[in-house]
């Protein structure tokens, strides 16, 4: 028997690739054959007994020099996608395997916050100054902490994982490529959950 929640995960996705709905309220009013996508979400939460809610999307259009790579690790917990120019598509599914295994927060510099490059800086330098060290030095200091952030979070700068004496840049440079946009998602990221000790436990049993 076809399972529910993979059936409806197929009629919400060909809806908004169908209607590029601007975010997730448009998305739910959107026609499925089982009425509007919030129906469909209500009747699969009926049939499967667990709350089924859209979080979140994104769309990703490509165009006709660009090619698209995804992967799933761990049965679908963690789904990569990547948009590749001029690179064909085993270069894209590796870089989405990449993806999957090092969850960057950015594709290169250009997209960290100002703020948080400026806050990147300020620490080590702050540390070298009270440790009495040149200002020379401090610079250099401060210029090496930050590449090494800098490849610990951007995608571009990080080592590739199948090949780490080389940044992941590098390696779609050497298949005539470079990376447009990247997504990662992980069943459960950014949800609060609800952190309840072992005695309170106990005192909602005893009630």
């Amino acid at each position: 028997s076809s399972d529910p929640f993979k059936e409806l995960v197929k009629r919400v996705s060909a809806a908004i690739v169908a209607n590029k709905p601007a975010d997730v309220d448009a998305a739910l009013e959107l026609k499925t054959d089982k009425g509007t996508v919030k129906d469909d979400l209500i009747e699969t939460t009926q049939v499967t007994g667990e709350k089924v809610t859209l979080r979140r999307f994104t769309l990703v259009e490509k165009n006709d020099d660009e090619v698209f790579g995804s992967y799933l690790h761990n049965g679908g917990l963690i789904g990569a996608l990547v948009l590749l120019k001029g690179a064909d598509a085993d270069t894209a599914k590796d870089v989405a395997m990449h993806v999957a295994a090092t969850n960057p927060e950015y594709l290169n510099k250009d997209e960290v916050p100002a703020d948080r490059l400026a806050h990147e800086k300020e620490i080590p330098k702050q540390e070298a100054l009270n440790e009495g060290k040149p200002e020379k030095i401090v610079e250099k200091m401060v210029e090496g902490r930050l590449h090494k952030f800098l490849a610990e979070i951007c995608l571009e700068d990080q080592d590739f994982v199948k090949d780490p004496d080389m940044t992941v840049s590098k390696y779609v440079a050497s298949k005539n490529g470079s990376i447009v946009q990247f997504v990662r998602y992980e069943v459960g990221e950014g949800i609060e959950k609800k952190q309840q000790s072992f005695e309170d436990e106990v005192r909602d049993q005893l009630k």
